[in-house]
């Protein structure tokens, strides 16, 4: 009878997958063993698994840890083997199968998996890095108030692509040393069409704080939108490289964001003077183009103001 043996790490993760169909087996860190574990608390010969012609049955070989069943304290000796037991070595788990075990049922790909796999496409990676490298450059010549050359604009552009471009490289590190799919192209896909999402989102916001005041309805709503944008980010890193539930990948996401931009915010705080005598205002200059409400010509001002004034003397010569 055939039997599956999966290794299990110390964070419970599936590191290896092996199937026999002979009789016995043996497990340790020696290297006679037909499968070796790599932890220094399993002895060379730590247990084997024989086959008594119906069923299973562990051994342990004066191991000086012991062979656990699952979490428990009560030796693996003497067990007979159920498909999908799992028992503890050392700080390691090896869980048995057999091969009838039922799996559950495959899922289709939703549209949501298919638009971010659309992601990591060439095309579509090579559009998001230089649409975001292109802003960049963009950004640098409008705040800059020398005249700059291409050249001057594409090294702090490259330099800027190459930052932004380290924290997909280091999700995807962090998933591959993790056990995990790297999925590296994705990870980048997805984090510049972010990045470039946030870029359309300030160019939003500073249309409508140059158009209304300060205590315009929407602001609250305008700030929080990069916070969002963050979690979307963070949330989307966890659920390409990671498998996690879905409420882990909200914690880790959220946890992410406070820390992100709470650490921001008492940066900003320890830099800000207890008392200031220059003035806060917006320095945003932008062309009459941006105006979203209609405006008036000069001589139509002039005419309405001083129809203003006219009314204004009248009210006083009545009273």
């Amino acid at each position: 009878m055939e039997i599956i043996i999966e290794e299990i790490n110390r964070s419970h993760k599936l590191i290896g997958r092996h199937k026999f169909a002979n009789k016995h087996i043996t497990i340790g860190r020696g290297y006679r063993n037909d499968i070796i574990v790599s932890d220094p608390h399993i002895c060379a010969e730590h247990l084997s698994v024989d086959f008594d012609g119906e069923n299973w049955v562990i051994t342990d070989k004066n191991s000086i840890n012991g062979s656990f069943l699952g979490d428990t304290k009560k030796l693996a000796h003497g067990h007979i083997i159920r498909s999908g037991d799992i028992i503890t070595l050392g700080q390691s788990q090896i869980r048995f199968v057999f091969p009838d075990h039922p799996v559950p049922a495959s899922t289709t790909l939703s549209p949501f998996e298919s638009l971010i796999n659309l992601a990591r496409h060439p095309l579509a990676l090579f559009i998001s890095i230089g649409l975001f490298a292109l802003v960049v450059a963009w950004t640098i010549f409008l705040n800059n108030p020398k005249e700059m050359s291409f050249t001057q604009l594409l090294v702090p552009a490259i330099s800027m692509t190459l930052m932004f471009l380290l924290w997909p490289a280091l999700v995807s590190l962090i998933s591959h040393l993790t056990k995990h799919d790297a999925r590296v192209l994705t990870q980048l896909g997805v984090s510049f069409i972010i990045y470039n999402i946030s870029w359309v989102l300030d160019f939003i916001e500073t249309v409508v704080s140059f158009n209304a005041s300060s205590s315009f309805v929407l602001m609250p709503v305008l700030t929080l939108l990069p916070v969002s944008l963050a979690f979307c980010l963070f949330w989307l890193n966890c659920y390409i490289g990671f498998h996690m539930t879905a409420k882990r990948r909200a914690i880790v996401a959220a946890s992410l964001t406070i820390l992100l931009f709470g650490g921001s915010y008492l940066i900003q705080l320890s830099k800000q003077p207890d008392f200031t005598i220059k003035p806060k205002f917006n320095n945003v200059l932008m062309t009459p183009n941006f105006v979203l409400a209609p405006s008036s010509d000069v001589d139509s001002f002039i005419q309405k103001s001083n129809k203003l004034f006219e009314k204004a003397d009248s009210k006083i010569d009545d009273e």
